[in-house]
């Protein structure tokens, strides 16, 4: 199996993670601006921003595939860990699909 193919499982995740974070942080944006939601909402952020970086370098079969994925596997951890704070459908979610998303970050990380 091609480092693409290989990969493909872990793509998946990280842009399902990518768009559940943004539903998340949109949501929580329009119920509870000012609250002790915005932290959910940089944590969000940076996950989203990672899951696509991730995406990006699986994409290009980069070097520092195992690194980006160990960074994601942390972030997404700690949005699921935060979501799952809240009784919120969307924030319920966002913690199920980032959770997923850890388990495929750590099956690249442990190869290598």
């Amino acid at each position: 199996m091609n480092n693409t193919q290989r990969y493909l499982p872990v793509i998946e995740a990280c842009t399902a993670s990518a768009v559940a974070c943004e539903t998340c942080a949109n949501a929580c944006l329009k119920t509870a601006a000012g609250s002790d939601r915005d932290i959910c909402i940089a944590l969000y952020h940076d996950c989203i921003d990672l899951c696509r970086l991730a995406v990006r370098l699986m994409q290009r079969q980069s070097a520092l595939v195992d690194e980006i994925c160990r960074l994601c596997a942390i972030t997404c951890q700690a949005v699921a860990q935060q979501c799952n704070k809240y009784a919120d459908l969307h924030c319920q979610e966002c913690a199920q699909v980032c959770q997923r998303c850890v388990e495929q970050c750590e099956e690249i990380t442990a190869g290598a």
